[in-house]
Order: C-alpha cells, then structure tokens, then sequence
C-alpha cells in the first residue's frame, strides 16, 4: 500500500523550530518528487518546498528560503523539513505529497495526513 505520513508538527514559540518527517511506505521516495505544502485556515494551499532526488533539485518558495531546509534519508525512506526562525504567518497544516516527476500539488499526487504547527507570537 502507499502511504506517506507527515508528522513532527506542534506548538512552538515565535523564532523556534520543528523538523517535519515524511515518512513513505510502498514505494521510494528516491524515485518521487517530494512537495511540501501548507494550508491556513481560510487560505490556498501553497507550496512550501520541493526536493527531486532522481534530478538531484530542491526548490523553496522564496518566503521560506533560508529558513526552511528540504532534505531525504533513502536509507530511511523519509524527507524531512527542517523549519528555523519560525513566524506566526507560519501557522498551518503541513502535508507532504510525491510526485513521479515534478512538485505541482496534483490532487492525483500521494499524500499523507497533514501535521499541524502552531507558532505563539
């Protein structure tokens, strides 16, 4: 079965940290493009980060670059978001997805349950 599984999300404090896992089952994430994508209440879901290992790319939203850091353990199956300097406009519901090709945010992409952050002022 494929699955992917989001998690690592919770409360933090206005400049903190979180490392989100995304953790795939039934196929490789080395074979998938793997997005990252958050949702606010209210707002789209936008896309937060992208990393392609077959085309050995990684991509962030320019609100995020240089806090945000998109990486994958093959060995582990798993790609992970590590998350500095967080703001409140940060807060939302965090769901990764995979893509054979590209980061697009398809509704016909895999996607895992998402993992809500909160970020205090």
């Amino acid at each position: 079965e494929v699955q992917l599984q989001a998690s690592g999300g919770g409360l933090v404090q206005a400049g903190g940290s979180l490392r989100l896992s995304c953790a795939a089952s039934g196929f490789s994430v080395d074979d998938y493009a793997i997005g990252w994508f958050r949702q606010a209440p209210g707002k789209e879901r936008e896309g937060v980060s992208c990393i392609s290992s077959s085309y050995g790319s990684t991509y962030y939203k320019d609100s995020m670059r240089g806090r945000f850091t998109v990486s994958s353990d093959n060995a582990k199956n798993t790609v992970y978001l590590q998350m500095n300097s967080l703001k409140p406009e940060d807060a939302a519901v965090y769901y990764c997805a995979a893509e054979r090709y590209f980061c697009t945010g398809s509704t016909s992409a895999y996607w895992g349950q998402g993992t809500q952050v909160t970020v205090s002022s």
